[in-house]
């Protein structure tokens, strides 16, 4: 995990554009899971424009803190796809 918050913002930078999965933690045992796609990254926050189809608003955003606490986890679907050749091939 990256251990500054410009790290992150480096890191997000990279996959401007995007589609992919958040979850953030909204309690004790409750989890809230969002899909769309990252469309901006500014000095503390980044923005991720969410899929209509399974939300009732447009657009999301988070700090690069919620990142680093681990208040929420992001997924690339970039990164999901690569994982599952990796394990198509090693069979």
């Amino acid at each position: 995990m990256p251990t500054s918050l410009q790290t992150i913002k480096s890191n997000l930078d990279q996959h401007l554009g995007e589609n992919l999965t958040v979850v953030a933690q909204a309690g004790r045992k409750k989890v809230i899971r969002r899909r769309g796609t990252l469309s901006e990254t500014f000095h503390s926050v980044f923005v991720v424009n969410l899929d209509q189809n399974e939300n009732s608003f447009e657009r999301v955003s988070y700090s690069y803190a919620d990142l680093l606490t681990k208040s929420i986890d992001i997924t690339f679907d970039s990164e999901v796809e690569e994982a599952n050749e990796e394990e198509a091939d090693a069979e």
